[in-house]
């Protein structure tokens, strides 16, 4: 255990923006907007279509998150990891336990496991206790930088150890338990506007407190997708993960200044400088907004369409697929899902020729149904996404 320096919770200061910032109202601008497009987009869309994308955006969303923190998993890998169909190499195998550790948590958050309590105490180390315990065992450890020794992180136990992020020495490990608590105290008692508004503070601030040994980064960011999902009304179709690794120099870049202290008199009036923290959300909004519009001319509705049938009839020219399969999917872009006996009726051919086109197209996994009698889903495989969502991961 190392030794306690006493420091207070002021030292994090200011924790909000304040209201007589000059970058205050632009800010608010911002979140108005952001809450706008969000809460549009993912209304736009019928339930069935909005549950298949999300599937794919979990994946987009731990590429990035691991991207950034230099674990560069193909996506394809990541979604045969998801079908327990793991690579033959232990490094690469390893990538992919990881990332199906990070979809799972994901998942978990998007079906409201830390609704109304993302910023608690209890939910952070719940997050970390559930990514953790799913990685594999050479994932487990870090290296002391004196010593040289491995230690083993414990899912969900705050930091026991003095630990250096870049220039930033975070509070010792007996103070961790006091800051995560004023932490707490101050983002999860803001309103819904608030709480859009101070996401990049709040982001920032948990990693400056950096409670656990590792995972602090994945952590943080599932926090911030938690508390965006639920106040944006996202319905998980739009990741920030995509944004700020496609700008991770300025992503680092703003959380390095967020952890210099004030500059001068006209700089706030806490330990840390208000006017890095500002720029840090403006940033942080601008990512969300752009990546919210990225989605959205991604799936409006008559482009979508036209991506899927042009995909459709080049199967179907290629003998791959049956005639009257782009009817099919056609029906559930629109309808959101579809009931398997509609299917003959749809197409005006026997029960028997329908069946043959469903299962085809869910052997080719464009067709997914929760059991042998529910409605027919769309579905977004990874091997397709740069033919139906050009630009959602890297070619």
């Amino acid at each position: 255990m190392t030794e306690c320096r006493n420091e207070s919770e002021s030292q994090m200061d200011p924790l909000l923006i304040s209201k007589e910032s000059p970058d205050y109202s632009k800010l608010m601008d911002l979140v108005v907007e952001l809450a706008t497009v969000s809460s549009g987009l993912s209304r736009s869309l019928p339930i069935g279509i909005t549950k298949a994308l999300s599937e794919l955006v979990r994946v987009m969303n731990c590429y990035y998150s691991n991207f950034i923190e230099g674990h560069n998993t193909h996506p394809i890998e990541i979604e045969r990891a998801l079908k327990n169909e793991l690579n033959a190499d232990h490094k690469k195998r390893d990538l992919q336990i990881e990332a199906r550790a990070h979809i799972e948590v994901q998942r978990w958050i998007d079906v409201g496991a830390v609704k109304g309590r993302a910023y608690t105490i209890q939910a952070i180390k719940a997050i970390h206790e559930k990514f953790a315990s799913s990685l594999p065992e050479d994932f487990v450890f870090v290296e002391d930088p004196n010593t040289k020794k491995k230690i083993k992180v414990i899912p969900g136990e705050l930091r026991e150890r003095d630990v250096k992020v870049g220039e930033h020495y975070a509070v010792s490990p007996q103070a961790v338990p006091r800051f995560l608590k004023r932490y707490e105290e101050v983002y999860a008692s803001l309103g819904k506007s608030e709480s859009i508004l101070h996401a990049a503070a709040a982001h920032h601030r948990l990693l400056w407190i950096h409670p656990f040994l590792d995972g602090n980064g994945r952590v943080a960011r599932l926090v911030s997708h938690a508390v965006l999902s639920e106040t944006l009304e996202t319905g998980s179709i739009w990741s920030i993960a995509r944004g700020l690794a496609r700008n991770v120099t300025e992503y680092k870049r703003h959380l390095m200044a967020c952890d210099s202290v004030r500059h001068g008199d006209l700089d706030g009036r806490g330990n840390l400088s208000s006017q890095a923290l500002c720029e840090f959300t403006e940033f942080f909004l601008n990512i969300c907004l752009d990546q919210v519009k990225f989605m959205e001319s991604l799936i409006q509705p008559n482009r979508l369409r036209d991506r899927i049938l042009l995909w459709v009839e080049e199967e179907i020219r290629a003998d791959l697929l049956p005639a009257k399969s782009g009817a099919v999917l056609e029906a559930i872009l629109f309808r959101g899902e579809l009931p398997r006996g509609d299917a003959g009726d749809l197409l005006g051919i026997s029960s028997r020729s329908a069946r043959r086109i469903i299962s085809d197209l869910i052997e080719r996994k464009v067709l997914v149904a929760d059991s042998s009698r529910s409605p027919l889903r769309l579905a977004f495989p990874v091997a397709l996404a740069e033919r139906w969502m050009p630009g959602l991961f890297p070619q």
